[in-house]
């Protein structure tokens, strides 16, 4: 049975998505249309391996689902609204200095 996790659990598993850029590129693809693993990994450059452990990741975090297909499994956006999300996001950070970072970048890894 799923449930509806609380606003700011929603926004963490979205934050935890995002924090990978392959994670990134996943949902971005995906926002396009459904694929199967292996042509995912294929257009992302990415082991198979790698990518199925960032698949779990966003099955884990709510974002996308598995659609069987046959012998075959298939992955989707699990909600339609994730992409005009995803879309949103994109368009909304527009003032972004190309030379700058947040100052804990390398510490943490982040931007």
């Amino acid at each position: 049975m799923l449930t509806i996790a609380p606003d700011i659990d929603v926004l963490v598993r979205f934050g935890r998505a995002l924090a990978d850029p392959i994670r990134c590129r996943i949902l971005l693809a995906l926002r396009q249309a459904p694929a199967y693993p292996a042509d995912l990994a294929d257009a992302l450059a990415v082991s198979r391996t790698r990518l199925s452990n960032h698949l779990a990741c966003l099955r884990d975090c709510g974002l996308v689902v598995t659609v069987p297909d046959g012998r075959r499994t298939r992955y989707e956006l699990a909600d339609e609204r994730l992409g005009h999300a995803l879309d949103d996001l994109r368009t909304a950070v527009v003032a972004v200095e190309t030379d700058r970072t947040c100052v804990d970048a390398d510490d943490k890894g982040c931007c």
